[in-house]
């Protein structure tokens, strides 16, 4: 989609002084959720699954009858 996008984004023709600033949101959008997606998520799971690791254990713990 982003490559299909490319040739909108800088071409020179008829009416891309309307097209482009369209295909450049839609590149910067298309950018932002891939690495947000593949790479801020991941990381953020990792970041924080030893924490609730340790808070399950923590409250498995307190809670016995």
């Amino acid at each position: 989609m982003i490559f299909a996008m490319l040739p909108l984004a800088v071409g020179t023709g008829l009416g891309s002084e309307t097209n482009a600033p369209m295909s450049i949101a839609v590149i910067g959008g298309l950018l932002s959720s891939m690495v947000l997606t593949l790479l801020i998520v991941p990381v953020m799971y990792r970041l924080t699954n030893p924490i609730d690791r340790w808070l399950r254990k923590f409250y498995e713990g307190t809670i016995k009858e």
